[in-house]
């Protein structure tokens, strides 16, 4: 966990690579979208923690239809910069079993978390999965997943802001940085 002068190192050493107003417009385009393809299927929207709360609490305002609200908790990161054993921390409490569900983080970069999630909730008799991301991170990988949603592309930096942290910090951001590789 970054001390707050850490924190705020880490932000001055930040490259601004999406605006507030770039990621506001982004998600007003996703709910449009998740509107047209989902408005009438009465979803369940499953939260991955902790990343993607500030991304599933701006969308679910945007949302003008009727869904259930669901978390669970599953992580490769912790506070490293690179992903390693995929840990299970929560499960969501609303059974998924033939039901449309959406599940909303904050960023798709290897997928290999979000391939897992969408694995297990289909093998619990999920009707349908579908996958929301705030960031999709352009690293040129063979992703096991994409997502059907994805409001911003980002370059394949370390990035953080709206959601994503730099070392515990700054996921209350309302723009995206990246830092400047060194």
């Amino acid at each position: 966990m970054a001390t707050r002068e850490e924190a705020l190192a880490l932000l001055a050493r930040g490259e601004l690579v999406h605006s507030a107003e770039t990621v506001s417009a982004a998600v007003d385009r996703v709910a449009a979208e998740i509107t047209a393809r989902l408005g009438e299927s009465n979803p369940l929207i499953l939260c991955v923690m902790t990343g993607g709360v500030v991304f599933a609490g701006q969308l679910m305002a945007r949302l003008p239809f009727p869904a259930d609200f669901d978390y669970l908790h599953a992580t490769r990161y912790g506070q490293d910069t690179a992903g390693g054993a995929l840990s299970w921390r929560a499960a969501p409490w609303t059974s998924v079993k033939d039901r449309t569900v959406l599940v909303v983080d904050d960023i798709l970069d290897e997928g290999v978390t979000l391939a897992a999630i969408k694995d297990r909730l289909l093998h619990q008799g999920a009707k349908a999965v579908y996958l929301a991301v705030a960031t999709d991170k352009e690293n040129g990988k063979n992703k096991p997943v994409t997502a059907d949603f994805a409001a911003l592309k980002v370059p394949d930096r370390f990035v953080f802001g709206y959601g994503m942290d730099a070392y515990g910090a700054w996921r209350n951001l309302p723009a995206i940085y990246a830092l400047k590789d060194e």
